[in-house]
């Protein structure tokens, strides 16, 4: 049976999720400075997907051999892209920025 940190660092492998980290830090930063506002299912679902994911609270208890985890993994597969798409609308967003910036200038 597969422990619940080995599932979530599979998850983590998804799509280029690796390679985009500084890009969510980046909108974590900004969502902070009240600067970009994101989509709630593109910000808030991935949030709480991990919180439950990390929780040791679950639906179906971990210790249930293999359906146990898989409820964590149902949960952030569904989160996982739709964090992936804000990023993306975030990286637009901040290439607006820029140009906005340089055209003001």
């Amino acid at each position: 049976m597969a422990k619940k940190s080995e599932i979530i660092k599979e998850v983590f492998r998804h799509k280029g999720l690796i390679q985009k980290l500084p890009d969510v830090y980046r909108m974590l930063k900004a969502i902070a400075n009240r600067s970009y506002k994101p989509e709630i299912k593109g910000f808030i679902l991935p949030a709480f997907a991990l919180l439950y994911a990390i929780s040791p609270i679950d639906v179906i208890p971990d210790w249930i051999p293999l359906v146990g985890a898989m409820d964590d993994l149902a949960v952030l597969a569904i989160a996982i892209p739709a964090l992936m798409k804000e990023v993306e609308k975030f990286l637009i967003w901040e290439e607006e920025q820029k140009n906005k910036t340089l055209i003001e200038e």
